[in-house]
């Protein structure tokens, strides 16, 4: 059976209609003409909407974003003393939230004294929206905690301390929730125009059982499957990647430095060292295996470096480059090391609502970093120049699944000259994951006969976009390919009406 989509916009060249059939966009062109090649098919009236590649999330937590949406989600909270009601008014036995940033409070974080009044015997773990420190209640505390690097008597806990905790909290979340809350995020994510998701699993993440659990899923985007450890697992992974920390975040002051963080005497922590950055380089090309680890300070980048070049010296570079490994964040890079990652073939999956959220003058890179540094981060066009490809996510429960706010984040860089064109930034949102997943085919991520109909339907206000030049115009046209401009980024951002994934339709909106 063949469906014709007809009346909207198609992101295509001079193109108004679609026909698909087989899971398969088999032609593409004008109304009229596609109501006599296919006279039999089934009409889809689009009455003007865009149709256009649907959106990869390039990097994903499905399990902690599900709990964000089924609990309690810390992300607006504007003070210490807000927190501690929303603790005190939490249902038990377990209070899982996320999302607190104290560099928004007028005070600073709550002590676990405070945490532990506020919740009685609730256990209580309360990721920071970098997810790399968490307050927690003193019965979540273990052993192992107390002796372990990151631990703070009444503080957050970050690094190895905070891996102890969170594995307790993750134990008292029984499978039913953590299906509920899976099966809330995979729905989520397709009402926002996403057909294909990254999961950055691993062992001080989410388990085994749990990236099990989300691969077993049918109805919803595809989950592309990564797992941050050194081990293979009896699991359909794409690669040994994703978050294979090499240091922390910057909010948690856990970033990897060369130099110390504006705000405290520390430069960070350092996980991984070149030496066993190059060995899981070299294990994963000889297994065929995607490679790739969380890289966000200079040092980190600095390790990453030398670890590919000691790689490249026992496999060479064709084999190195062919096996497309990838690197999360890529937030402190160098145009020399820019130009280096282009060549050994890296995938850079980078965040740019992290520019959105954190970045400019007094944003918080700026408050840890100091503002000469704290503005240098998320260099977009660096990357782009360089040849680098790039993926993009959300890192999601970090940050929103907002596909467009996404795009405009990247084309408009709080940093002058670190953004890139809407068609660059579009491209690296829907193309660019599939690449980042090793399907490379040339099809994959576009509209045109013989891809995958994979696809979302928008409705856009106006239905006026911005042409390559930056004029507003009704449905301006790229005048280099002739395939319809992209929705005006300065306006309201387009509603997801369709979300198709191989022919399939995964959302539709009521």
């Amino acid at each position: 059976m063949t469906t014709l989509l007809i009346g909207g916009r198609i992101y295509a060249p001079d193109a108004t209609a679609m026909a698909v059939t087989d899971g398969m966009i088999v032609w593409i062109g004008q109304d009229e003409v596609g109501r006599r090649l296919h006279p039999d098919a089934e009409i889809v009236e689009l009455n003007g909407a865009f149709v256009a590649p649907a959106f990869v999330d390039a990097h994903v937590h499905a399990t902690s974003a599900g709990l964000l949406l089924t609990g309690l989600d810390l992300t607006k909270t504007e003070s210490k003393a807000e927190l501690l009601n929303e603790i005190a008014n939490a249902d038990g036995p377990l209070v899982w939230g996320h999302g607190w940033d104290e560099t928004r409070w007028p005070d600073d974080a709550p002590t676990r004294a405070e945490i532990d009044a506020a919740a009685g015997d609730k256990l209580v773990y309360l990721s920071r929206i970098d997810v790399h420190s968490a307050l927690v209640s003193s019965n979540l505390v273990t052993d192992d905690a107390r002796k372990a690097k990151g631990w703070d008597d009444q503080g957050p806990l970050s690094q190895d301390a905070h891996h102890h905790v969170r594995a307790k909290a993750k134990a008292a979340i029984t499978p039913d929730q953590r299906r509920k809350a899976q099966a809330a995020f995979l729905e989520y994510a397709a009402s926002k125009g996403i057909a294909s998701v990254h999961e950055c699993a691993g062992p001080d993440i989410s388990g085994v059982d749990d990236l099990a659990d989300l691969l077993a899923f049918e109805n919803g985007p595809e989950v592309v499957a990564y797992w941050g450890g050194h081990d293979v697992i009896g699991l359909p992974i794409r690669g040994l990647a994703g978050d294979h920390f090499v240091d922390g975040a910057i909010g948690s002051r856990t970033a990897a430095l060369t130099e110390p963080y504006a705000d405290q005497d520390t430069t960070g922590a350092l996980y991984l060292n070149a030496s066993q950055i190059a060995e899981h380089l070299v294990k994963c090309t000889e297994l065929n295996l995607q490679a790739g680890f969380h890289v966000i300070g200079d040092a980190a980048m600095a390790a990453v470096v030398e670890g590919f070049e000691q790689a490249e010296k026992i496999l060479g570079t064709p084999a190195l480059a062919s096996a497309r490994h990838r690197l999360e964040h890529v937030e402190m890079i160098t145009a020399e090391q820019a130009a280096k990652l282009a060549g050994w073939g890296v995938i850079a999956s980078v965040q740019p609502l992290f520019d959105a959220e954190w970045g400019g003058p007094d944003g918080m890179y700026a408050q840890r970093l100091g503002k000469e540094r704290g503005v240098g981060l998320n260099p977009f066009s660096r990357l782009a120049a360089a040849g680098v490809v790039l993926a993009f996510g959300s890192d999601t429960p970090v940050c929103a699944i907002d596909p467009w706010a996404t795009v405009k984040a990247a084309v408009h860089h709080q940093t002058d000259g670190f953004g890139i064109s809407p068609r660059a930034a579009f491209v690296a949102h829907t193309r660019g994951g599939w690449r980042a997943a090793g399907v490379d085919d040339g099809l994959t991520g576009t509209l045109q006969p013989g891809a995958p109909a994979t696809y979302a339907v928008w409705e856009i206000g106006d239905l006026v976009v911005a042409a390559s030049d930056s004029r507003v115009q009704r449905w301006s046209t790229d005048p280099r390919s002739g395939v319809p401009g992209l929705p005006d980024l300065t306006g309201p951002l387009p509603t997801c009406l369709r979300t198709v994934l191989n022919g399939r339709t995964i959302y539709e909106r009521k």
